[in-house]
């Protein structure tokens, strides 16, 4: 016989258990989604006008073309910063393996340019509006293990939600 006290024990001590579980599956759920599918990207700053608005997008990135397919040209990638890893910028490639590019290394102190070949399994990546934008012409091409995602739609500011695909450059 059971008391009355074991018994809400019981039923207490089940309720937690399936809570938990319930819990345990939306993170998993979570962590696969957005460490293998797709996630949000937020950006902000003038490196990506007129594409981006410098005052902030939401952006909805996905990660599975990275495994199948490379980048091409014209598509905007978010990237792990070869210089800070803890950052992620949103760049467009402008160059892939084997590419011949040339670029002004400065765009607003002088007119000097440089020509470089994009190592095999890298991309040049660049900022839409150049005169304000840290890039490849200032830390080199990168490789593909550092590239994030493909940006697929902007999903915030709201009036400009739709798809950004790839544009010719």
């Amino acid at each position: 016989m059971t008391s009355p006290s074991s018994s809400f024990w019981n039923t207490a001590s089940r309720e937690a258990m399936k809570s938990g579980m319930f819990v345990a599956k939306v993170y998993c759920f979570l962590h696969v989604t957005t460490n293998y599918l797709g996630f949000m990207a937020y950006a902000y700053g003038p490196s990506m006008i007129p594409t981006l608005h410098p005052s902030g997008n939401m952006l909805l990135a996905e990660r599975i073309s990275k495994r199948y397919q490379k980048p091409s040209r014209g598509d905007i990638v978010v990237i792990r910063s070869p210089e800070n890893p803890n950052k992620t910028p949103i760049k467009r490639v402008v160059g892939v393996e084997g590419d011949c590019i040339s670029f002004v290394i400065d765009p607003v102190k002088s007119d000097e340019s440089q020509t470089i070949v994009v190592p095999k399994g890298h991309v040049f990546v660049q900022g839409d509006y150049t005169h304000n934008s840290r890039d490849s012409r200032n830390f080199g091409p990168v490789p593909y293990g550092l590239i994030q995602g493909r940006v697929l739609w902007r999903v915030w500011p709201f009036q400009d939600f739709g798809p950004l695909g790839p544009t010719p450059t």
